[in-house]
Order: structure tokens, then C-alpha cells, then sequence
């Protein structure tokens, strides 16, 4: 097992990719804080993942508030002893706006979610990993922090601010043995098209960002990003630092 006696923290794990990476860790050995707003899909995680090696606690918590970022930290302490892994799971899509359509509500939500609780998350886990001499944090971009034209403008805006957080981070605290990843994953079979700002796409945002979409040559499911995670959580991945892997089944090869 690649994360045997390993401690993770994983937003977003209510459903979809945080859900996946949370049971891939569990299953890997690695006890998993298992962070999301919606308490009852939580507790169903951990039922199903009682039977692994590795235990599933949950933690009921919006990451957008700073206090509940403290308290997700401190309850993983006190139920698991230590943290090894952080992964910025959570986020939210916009409505495929290009920017002279998007509104500030819209801007403020996304990035409230997508960037701020990244931000918050991992200024507070650096300092905790300087106190034990390293540990590794894993964000979720996409890829459309890699391209421009697949999403909306505050979405594409978003996941662009992760991933420049994800190197900034890989390479200031590198010599302090934390690392920082960013999965940047393609077309996946998740929960995200249901957000609130989906049910009323603009159509000529997503008209566009359709021309880029008809390259893709499949949708992905949760678990293959869920191993990929894995590989950057474990040892195996010692030497990649500050680096954004798009996991998008060749999407991205073509663009």
C-alpha cells in the first residue's frame, strides 16, 4: 500500500473526484479527514469505506470561511495525531459567461470557492508541515487552467490562479521538503454541471467553448484522477514539484 500509516485531509469529498480520492486513499492505508458541506453523503462515504485499511472520519464544513479551515485542521489532529497530505478538492463552475457577460455575483461566488478556500487551506497547512519538516499538498485544477477556452472566463480565471498558486508554493517551500501538485483533470463524469450558476448557461459562452469540447476524446471517471492522486501523495512521486498534470485522456494534446 502506497500510503500506509499517511494522513490526509481531502475537500470537496462529498462527491465526484473528492469523494473518489478520499476511498483511493483509504484503500491505499491512509486515514482520510473527508471535508465537505453535505454531512449525510459524508457519512455515507465512511460506511462504505469501513471496511478498508485505512479510516474515513468525517468533518461537515463550508472551506470558503477561514474558521472552518482552522477547525478542519484541528480535528484532524485530534482524531489522527498528524497530517501528511492536503488535497484542495472543492469547487464550484460558472455558467460559460465570457467576461463581458459574467456577473460579480457569479466572479465572487467562483472564486470564493475555487481560489479563496485553496488559499486559506494551504497558508494555514504550510506553516503546520514547516513545524514537522515536510508534507505534500495536491490541488485540482483543470485544465482549463492550462487553456482558455473551454469553461467561462471566471471559471478559466479560477482554476489559472490555482495553478500559478500551486507553482508559486512547489517552489517557494521546496527546500522545506513540502511539495505542491496540481491535478488538472479534463472532461470527468462528476457532479459539477449541477451547480447553481449551470442551470442557466449562457449559450453563446458555451456555443464557443463547445468548439474546443468536440476535441475530447472521452470523459474520464473520478477514479482515474483518484490514482493519480495517489502517485503524487506517495513517495513515488519524490522528485515532481510545483508541476500542473493535465489527466484529461489526450484532450489537451490536440489543442
Amino acid at each position: 500500500m502506497k500510503l500506509q500509516n499517511k494522513v490526509a485531509i481531502v475537500t470537496g469529498a462529498s462527491s465526484g473526484i473528492g469523494r473518489a480520492i478520499a476511498f483511493q486513499f483509504a484503500k491505499e492505508g491512509a486515514n482520510v479527514m473527508a471535508v465537505a458541506r453535505r454531512t449525510e453523503r459524508l457519512n455515507q462515504l465512511v460506511e462504505e469505506a469501513r471496511n478498508l485499511d485505512g479510516k474515513i472520519a468525517a468533518f461537515s464544513a463550508d472551506v470558503t470561511k477561514k474558521e472552518n479551515i482552522e477547525n478542519m485542521i484541528k480535528e484532524a489532529l485530534k482524531v489522527f495525531g498528524k497530517i501528511d497530505i492536503l488535497v484542495n478538492n472543492a469547487g464550484i463552475m460558472d455558467d460559460m459567461s465570457p467576461v463581458g457577460d459574467a456577473t460579480e455575483e457569479m466572479y465572487d461566488k467562483v472564486m470564493e470557492v475555487n481560489v479563496k478556500s485553496v488559499f486559506l487551506a494551504m497558508n494555514k497547512i504550510v506553516k503546520y508541515f514547516e513545524s514537522v519538516g515536510g508534507g505534500i499538498i495536491i490541488n485540482v485544477a483543470s485544465i482549463g487552467g492550462l487553456k482558455g477556452g473551454i469553461a467561462g472566463a471566471v471559471y478559466t480565471a479560477s482554476k489559472h490562479a490555482v495553478v500559478g498558486l500551486t507553482k508559486n508554493t512547489g517552489y517557494m517551500y521546496a527546500k522545506k521538503n513540502i511539495r505542491c501538485n496540481a491535478i488538472c483533470p479534463g472532461a470527468v463524469m462528476t457532479e459539477i454541471a449541477s451547480g447553481e450558476f449551470m442551470k442557466n448557461i449562457n449559450m453563446e459562452g458555451a456555443k464557443l467553448a463547445g468548439i474546443g469540447q468536440g476535441l475530447n476524446p472521452r470523459v474520464g471517471d473520478p477514479s482515474e484522477i483518484a490514482k493519480v492522486a495517489v502517485f503524487l501523495a506517495s513517495d513515488d512521486s519524490s522528485f515532481i514539484n510545483g508541476q500542473c498534470i493535465a489527466v484529461d485522456g489526450g484532450w489537451t494534446a490536440y489543442m
